[in-house]
């Protein structure tokens, strides 16, 4: 239930002189360096998603995963989740859908855990999950991250249960929905104002072993994919019994 990226090149000198939407960038995934130019989307339609894989890894991770993102719940919760998800990728849809509905009632507005969300765009394979990703940053500048979160996979949920192909355009039409002010926005957007912020999440995400979407880090602890509630709620409750002790 993990959507991966295989290590691969590709350079476009020429789209990306032809087009501003030509991201060159250089993260690392699987333990592979990927060096690329990333175009924007212009498809549609829907593709179909990969098989169910990977499980509950229990892995811990080094270092520090929480930076300057969004935070859901108190800040000051004693569990942290740390999530690092791609807005195109089915898997992260249904965590979305699934899972997090009930993390939230259980744990975040309780007060027990607080969710962090990080970008973790699989740009290869995903190339509207980059916009989408810097699209919610320029949402968080009006206050309005979270919706712009559940708009992006509730606009794609209407369109089919797989990959759904979208642009920026579809980025910037959803924020409008939202009631976001579409200047400003549109010129977030178009700037690449968050373009490093979006590379950092990446490269965070990279160290601590992240290799596909959705990874979801609680209080270091590594869950792969988009596990049913119950996967979740174990390790949770694992971890606020430590602080009985």
């Amino acid at each position: 239930m993990e959507e991966s990226q295989s290590v691969r090149e590709e350079t476009s000198a020429s789209r990306e002189a032809a087009n501003p939407y030509v991201i060159p960038i250089s993260i690392l995934v699987a333990g592979g360096l990927i060096a690329g130019a990333v175009l924007y989307s212009n498809g549609s339609g829907v593709v179909s998603a990969p098989a169910d894989q990977q499980a509950v890894t229990g892995t811990a991770a080094t270092g520090d995963l929480v930076d300057d993102d969004p935070i859901l719940g108190n800040p000051d919760a004693p569990v942290t989740l740390v999530e690092f998800s791609d807005f195109q990728c089915p898997f992260c849809r249904r965590f979305y859908q699934e899972t997090l509905p009930q993390i939230k009632k259980e744990y975040l507005q309780t007060g027990r855990a607080k969710l962090v969300y990080r970008d973790f765009p699989l740009v290869q394979i995903h190339p509207g999950a980059l916009p989408a990703a810097e699209g919610t940053q320029c949402a968080h500048e009006q206050g309005k991250f979270w919706e712009m979160h559940d708009a992006i996979f509730d606009e794609q949920e209407k369109q089919g249960s797989g990959t759904v192909q979208f642009t920026a355009d579809d980025v910037k039409r959803w924020a409008a929905s939202i009631g976001l002010n579409a200047s400003q926005f549109n010129a977030c957007l178009d700037s690449r104002k968050y373009q490093q912020e979006v590379e950092k999440d990446i490269a965070d995400g990279s160290a601590a072993g992240v290799s596909g979407t959705p990874a979801t880090f609680i209080n270091g602890r590594l869950v792969s994919g988009a596990q049913p509630f119950a996967a979740f709620k174990a390790i949770i409750e694992e971890e606020l019994a430590k602080l009985k002790k």
